[in-house]
């Protein structure tokens, strides 16, 4: 499984962002997909996640409201739209895939990563 993260850039508070993560697999629909974060000098944190068909979806409480994880299984892409952004927002987003969709917020979770791409979000 190979995952492709794109998307990320600069944009100033209140801005907001589409981030995209297409995997290279044969069956998409297999995997649940996850988004984590990690700012300098902190650890890799839990965004949003997201179950095989999307009919379930998980926030971590300081995105839930702002943030929408949606995915295309017909286009093995998952994507991040982030609104309302915030300078605390920014970080390396990563995209990661699992088969299993107990413990989504956990790292150790995700066989699968992303390369990440940066988002900066100045005030």
């Amino acid at each position: 499984v190979q995952l492709q993260a794109s998307g990320g850039g600069s944009v100033q508070a209140g801005g907001s962002l589409r981030l995209s993560c297409a995997a290279s697999v044969r069956t998409f629909s297999n995997y649940v997909m996850g988004w984590f974060r990690q700012a300098p000098g902190k650890e890799r944190e839990f965004v949003a996640a997201i179950n095989w068909r999307g009919i379930s979806t998980n926030y971590a409480d300081s995105v839930k409201g702002r943030f929408t994880i949606s995915r295309d299984n017909a286009k093995s892409t998952v994507y991040l739209q982030m609104l309302s952004l915030k300078p605390e927002d920014t970080a390396v987003y990563y995209c990661a895939a699992s088969y299993f969709y107990s413990d989504y917020d956990v790292p150790t979770n995700y066989a699968y990563w992303g390369q990440g791409t940066l988002v900066t979000v100045s005030s």
